[in-house]
């Protein structure tokens, strides 16, 4: 993600697991960032059915090469199809039916002209061929390309990571997140030594040599940061899980020589499903099963292959993010990555500016793990230790249509956002079927922040427009000041938007009550001298006694 990365790695507290690039902050904008960030009139006019991706991974050339089909439904009269692949790498050439197709190469934005007759209804594909050295990631998964590493014993360990960054930094693609291609098929060829790993199920391996193919098959919606690939000597076990949908394959794809340990720490990855099911909804993708992949970076939610390199300890590499203890009842990877398989791969942003969608909802979800397993207090001590990481450096939603993500406190911030709607709805039931309503109505679809706000305040019956202007589109934490004399109490919001006027729960001489306050000052009389004063912590609120 983009923002702070030495903050992140020095305190291990504004942590950005699952985000690929690290952009710099700019208050300008080039055309190149235009053309990745926006849908422009040569992506509108089609849409994604069916990728083939057929590639040849060269681990001592550090090289790739090959071509991917790009199906698509005609919506509207065009002939101009917009192509990403980012350099190093070569778009070649591309085709269709047979014939060779004009290029008009523009930086990693790739224009072809189609000269087949493009009808609206038609499905049609073009085949488009690429090759070369692409992106080595420098820190992944925040600064993302391809790892090229070595395991222990001196097998190549290689894998993607791209998020944010773009897929199309290693393989050609439409590459926006607003259209998900409905299926696709993942070809890889590599030494025969070796095996791949992408995402959803093996349909076969094939020998050519001394090299083998690896082919998977999605068939779910899938999006672009979403494809991965996993070289390594790799293990297998697996196990059936008896989930909501019934039977779901459970695969471990781990390096040779930590199979025991993962066969240890992976008894999570069951908690976990059992957990999420229960507040989620049931796995989005049981047709595509779920597999825990070991990786040489930290770990990536791609769907259906979430990525692992935790280093086989619960925390964060063995770190408690909360400083409550109780982030080491969980391995963060296991318990964060897989969240996302509700939160960033089942609901989806349709603009990466959204991307709190993916990151707010699952740094939430690691407190709800907790709430399902622990216990509501520990969920709550854990999502409140959680606030030391917050920078309040700039806005969670960043900027639209230029491919621009807003601030780390998507994470952490976003999630104690959620834990204090939690408190405003009160009926914990209630609050379990609204997070259900968000995965079975937006259901494999992309979204936009306003979706998912409209929907949030229609389900809870409360206008949330102040609240969501407050915490996603400022910087400012509303502040409840106030003043005590004797048996009264003045309060008053400060540092809030417009109308804002969230209640909040607060103990008078150790008795619960609610106040309802705005900007102007009001006052609450009671019956006895004010000894106690104290605003329930599960609030993301700060106070002030003036």
């Amino acid at each position: 993600m983009n923002y702070k990365l030495t903050f992140v790695i020095l305190t291990l507290l504004s942590v950005n697991i699952t985000q690929c690039q690290l952009l710099k902050e700019k208050d300008t904008f080039t055309r190149q960032d235009t053309l990745r960030g926006s849908i422009t009139p040569q992506r509108a006019w089609w849409d994604l059915t069916y990728y083939h991706l057929d590639i040849k991974v060269n681990p001592e050339e550090k090289f790739i090469s090959g071509k991917n089909t790009i199906q698509y439904k005609v919506l509207s009269k065009n002939n101009v199809m917009q192509i990403d692949l980012q350099t190093p790498l070569k778009l070649l050439k591309a085709t269709q039916n047979g014939k060779e197709l004009k290029i008009k190469h523009e930086g990693n934005a790739h224009f072809i002209t189609l000269t087949e007759p493009q009808e609206i209804g038609n499905i049609n594909s073009i085949d488009v061929y690429y090759e070369g050295n692409p992106r080595e990631a420098v820190n992944a998964p925040w600064d993302g390309g391809i790892s090229w590493e070595k395991d222990k014993n001196g097998n190549h360990f290689i894998a993607s990571s791209c998020q944010g960054l773009g897929a199309s930094v290693w393989w050609p693609c439409k590459d926006h997140m607003y259209d998900e291609v409905d299926s696709m098929l993942i070809s890889v060829n590599v030494p025969d030594n070796l095996t791949n790993v992408s995402n959803g199920r093996l349909r076969s391996v094939e020998q050519y040599g001394d090299t083998k193919t690896y082919r998977w098959i999605v068939k779910s919606p899938i999006n672009n940061y979403g494809v991965n690939i996993n070289i390594g000597d790799y293990v297998n076990f697996s196990e059936v899980y008896n989930g909501m949908a019934g039977p779901l394959d459970m695969n471990y794809y781990v390096l040779s020589y930590n199979l025991e340990k993962a066969k240890e720490q992976f008894k999570q990855a069951p908690k976990m499903m059992e957990a999420f099911e229960h507040w989620f909804g049931q796995y989005p993708f049981y047709r595509d099963s779920y597999k825990l992949v070991e990786a040489p970076y930290l770990g990536m939610e791609h769907q259906s292959s979430v990525t692992y390199g935790n280093g086989y300890k619960n925390g964060y590499l063995g770190s408690d993010l909360s400083g409550t203890g109780w982030g080491l009842k969980f391995d963060f990877i296991i318990i964060h990555e897989s969240g996302h398989e509700w939160f960033a791969n089942n609901i989806t942003n349709k603009d990466i500016a959204d991307m709190w969608i993916h990151e707010s909802f699952t740094a939430y979800s690691e407190s709800l793990y907790l709430d399902y397993h622990f216990g509501k207090q520990a969920a709550a001590e854990y999502v409140i230790g959680t606030r030391r990481s917050i920078v309040n450096d700039r806005p969670i939603i960043g900027k639209y249509h230029v491919n621009k993500e807003g601030s780390g406190d998507m994470y952490y911030k976003g999630a104690n956002m959620l834990h204090t709607l939690r408190q405003l709805i009160e009926d914990d039931e209630k609050w379990r079927k609204i997070l259900i309503g968000l995965n079975t109505t937006f259901y494999h679809q992309t979204v936009t922040t306003q979706q998912i706000e409209n929907y949030l305040s229609e389900q809870t019956g409360i206008d949330l427009t102040e609240f969501f202007n407050q915490y996603l589109r400022t910087t400012k934490i509303p502040t409840l000041e106030y003043q005590i004399k004797d048996k009264t109490l003045k309060y008053r919001w400060t540092n809030i938007v417009d109308n804002f006027d969230m209640p909040i729960q607060i103990k008078i001489n150790n008795k619960e009550q609610w106040l309802f306050p705005k900007s102007e000052w009001n006052t609450l009389s009671v019956e006895n001298t004010i000894k106690l004063f104290e605003i329930d912590p599960d609030f993301y609120v700060k106070s002030k006694k003036v």
